[in-house]
């Protein structure tokens, strides 16, 4: 039986139904609805939430402003759920604070897959920690203990969503390496679905972000044109 938590926001009740129906099926028995963007943060106030799947277009206001409401009190992975297809919809779910991006219409099941899917990363993640007792990454500026899920940036821990974390931890465990876009996607997402390069761009900007004191001067993950990215310390440019 899945343990996880799971948050359906959206106000159709068949999608909502469909979505509950499908997740207990697979196991998933923690499950919380929410039918407007006010009743959501409100759950997730009161709930330990670990996954959210969040339609875009909500009664009471868009998903893309509830997401940075939400990461204001949670890590939860978020999966965006919305008829929008663009290419600029896409980015912008991803720089708002989601992690994943599913359209309508969508077959339950591929939605299922993806959350089993980020399960097993996360697990096989605390696997890697107990073999290779590598909890905490110091980079002077900032540390990430991955034991704790944390980011600390001058001893201030610094909210990060789920797969920005990922990205940052997957760079501090191969530092002074170059990472093209192509191998991030496959090394962090780790499995098909609307995830393009312009999404890794996304993910990097939001990093820089948090660790930097210039993030359009960065001096920790910086570009190697033409290749991609690495990250070093401060005074190894």
């Amino acid at each position: 039986m899945e343990t996880a938590s799971i948050l359906i926001v959206d106000d159709e009740n068949a999608i909502v139904k469909m979505l509950e129906l499908m997740l207990k099926k697979e196991g998933f028995q923690k499950i919380f609805i929410a039918h407007t963007a006010h009743d959501a943060l409100s759950v997730i106030e009161k709930q330990k939430i670990d996954i959210i799947i969040l339609d875009v277009m909500l009664p009471d206001g868009s998903g893309f402003d509830l997401c940075p409401k939400i990461r204001q009190i949670s890590s939860a992975y978020i999966i965006f759920l919305t008829a929008k297809v663009s290419d600029l919809d896409v980015l912008t779910g991803f720089a708002t604070g989601g992690d994943d991006y599913v359209t309508k219409p969508f077959n339950p099941l591929e939605i299922g897959a993806r959350i089993k899917a980020y399960l097993r990363r996360k697990s096989s993640g605390a696997v890697e920690l107990t073999n290779f007792h590598t909890k905490r990454y110091d980079f002077g500026r900032f540390i990430v203990d991955e034991g704790a899920g944390e980011l600390i940036v001058n001893d201030e821990v610094i909210a990060c969503p789920t797969q920005v974390f990922l990205l940052l931890l997957y760079f501090c465990k191969h530092p002074n390496m170059v990472h093209s876009k192509a191998k991030l996607l496959d090394a962090v997402w780790g499995f098909d679905h609307f995830v393009d390069e312009n999404t890794v761009s996304v993910h990097i900007r939001r990093i820089r972000e948090r660790i930097e004191k210039d993030p359009s001067h960065p001096e920790f993950l910086l570009t190697v044109r033409g290749l991609g990215y690495k990250l070093v310390k401060g005074n190894e440019r």
